[in-house]
């Protein structure tokens, strides 16, 4: 009689793991990305395919895969001269540029992305991305074991805000309020003031017409050539109006927006993934810069957040001077990397490392 076999006698083998390299995007960046920290649940399928269609270039996709389940989706494009062979992650600017992996992928499937990376490119720029980033800290360091050159150069210190210690200590201050309430008094003098918020569907429905209206009358529009709005036909709102056609995109895109009389006069613009919301962009029409429309504007737009339970508010790079005023705090760095495969490329790329870091900011 055969004897039967104990579950302590079976041998659990590890993963196998393999990548997979496709023409265009893949449809499982949609399900590596749920299964991704929530800061990196936006980075889907739509999210990259809107930035092509705005921005142009021919994606291809490496994914690695562990017993078939893709753990990894890495787009890549390619960038410069062709003879080159260098490619970037695609995707918005804002607030990064990454790539999603599912939480808790073994290091060792980064290693796989490394080696598939190295058959096919002779460089990859990644960035901007934060320090900390879980899929690109994870695949610098798989590149530095393989022995590739890995450069970086510094962007701009990013601004968080606490929300969760802030609704502890009595934020917003009683002073605050009473001098917000102020403004809004003298602010309602040149007519009946409309505060309300927008997901995707709201501003595919006309939202992103009233964002794009107060930016052409910005700063932004007097002072430059309107190229880095974000809402407008000449600047990047080909991509902005294309993400709420992905529904999950759509529920994470919030908007908040102040109306004087039906006109559009400041808004702020986020997207929040989990209890995290990144503050992408904000504006107002300076002919009501007297009594502060943005920063009542944003005052509400956080107060209703935190009734929403967020619990962190990622302000980015930029003028830290607001933002340290309503409490936020110095975050991770944001960096550029660039990452060139070993042999001759690794070595080409080294010689050129002092150049890729000065082109970066100084802090």
């Amino acid at each position: 009689m055969t004897k039967p076999m104990l579950l302590a006698d079976f041998a659990r083998l590890p993963p196998s793991m393999a990548a997979i390299a496709v023409d265009g995007l893949s449809a499982a960046i949609d399900q590596v990305a749920a299964a991704a920290p929530e800061r990196h649940q936006f980075l889907r399928y739509h999210w990259f395919a809107s930035a092509l269609a705005a921005y142009g270039g021919e994606a291809r996709t490496i994914l690695v895969e562990a017993d078939r389940v893709p753990l990894i989706a890495l787009p890549i494009v390619a960038v410069g001269p062709r003879w080159a062979g260098v490619a970037a992650v695609p995707g918005g600017y804002w607030p990064f540029r990454s790539f999603p992996s599912a939480i808790g992928t073994p290091d060792a499937a980064f290693g796989v992305l490394a080696t598939a990376l190295g058959q096919r490119v002779n460089a990859l720029r990644m960035g901007p991305v934060y320090d900390g980033d879980p899929s690109a800290t994870a695949l610098v360091a798989a590149a530095r074991a393989q022995g590739w050159a890995v450069i970086d150069r510094f962007v701009a210190d990013s601004f968080l805000l606490d929300m969760a210690a802030a609704a502890t200590s009595g934020w917003p201050r009683n002073s605050t309020l009473r001098k917000n309430r102020f403004h809004e008094k003298h602010l309602a003098e040149h007519g009946v003031l409309d505060w309300r918020f927008m997901d995707g569907a709201a501003l595919k429905a006309g939202g992103f017409d009233a964002l794009a209206a107060i930016e052409q009358k910005s700063w932004i529009a007097a002072r430059t050539d309107g190229h880095d709005a974000k809402f407008t036909a000449t600047g990047h709102g080909a991509f902005w109006r294309a993400l709420p056609d992905d529904p999950v995109l759509a529920t994470m895109m919030h908007a908040a927006l102040l109306c004087v009389d039906g006109v559009p006069a400041a808004f702020s613009f986020d997207i929040d993934a989990g209890s995290l919301k990144y503050a992408v962009a904000n504006s107002y029409d300076p002919a009501f810069a007297k009594h502060s429309p943005g920063k009542l504007l944003y005052y509400r737009n956080l107060v209703e957040a935190m009734a929403r339970r967020m619990t962190t508010v990622d302000w980015g790079a930029g003028d830290s001077g607001y933002k340290r005023v309503i409490g936020a705090t110095q975050g991770p760095a944001i960096r550029d990397w660039l990452l060139v495969r070993p042999g001759l490329p690794a070595m080409l790329g080294r010689l050129l490392k002092g150049q890729w870091e000065r082109s970066g900011h100084r802090r």
